[in-house]
């Protein structure tokens, strides 16, 4: 009995801390095979291949061209962040805001710039405005 009231008790408490860092994770939208990778309350995230820069506030990967990184962010509330992102080239940025619905989702709403992209058939072609991302198990 004693060990399950302190395993009870571990569980709550790292339920607890991750709920006091939201917007620290790693983040999935399966629909588009996206990464979010972040850590806005302080740049601790090595974005890959960029590590001569040092560590950011996160990037997105994945069905994307290229890699865009967190350059600059914004915790609004508990709920919601407005984050800048650039191109691993540097030649564009796009401002979004992030909001999360419920524990286990997250709206990603690009609001002004260049417009994020991927390749399909060799041509590049815009994807969604907003997504949907989840908690990456």
């Amino acid at each position: 009995m004693k060990r399950l009231t302190i395993a009870c008790l571990a569980c709550c408490c790292a339920g607890w801390a991750l709920a006091q860092k939201p917007f620290k994770c790693s983040l999935y939208d399966s629909e588009n095979n996206i990464f979010l990778h972040l850590d806005l309350y302080e740049e601790s995230i090595n974005v890959p291949g960029m590590e001569m820069f040092g560590p950011m506030g996160g990037y997105m990967n994945g069905n994307v061209y290229g890699i865009w990184m967190v350059t600059s962010s914004k915790i609004e509330d508990e709920r919601t962040a407005t984050i800048r992102l650039s191109n691993d080239l540097g030649s564009e940025t796009q401002q979004a805001r992030l909001t999360i619905e419920n524990d286990s989702t997250y709206v990603f709403e690009q609001e002004d710039g260049a417009v994020i992209k991927k390749v399909v058939k060799k041509k590049l072609v815009k994807i969604p405005k907003k997504l949907t991302f989840r908690p990456r198990k």
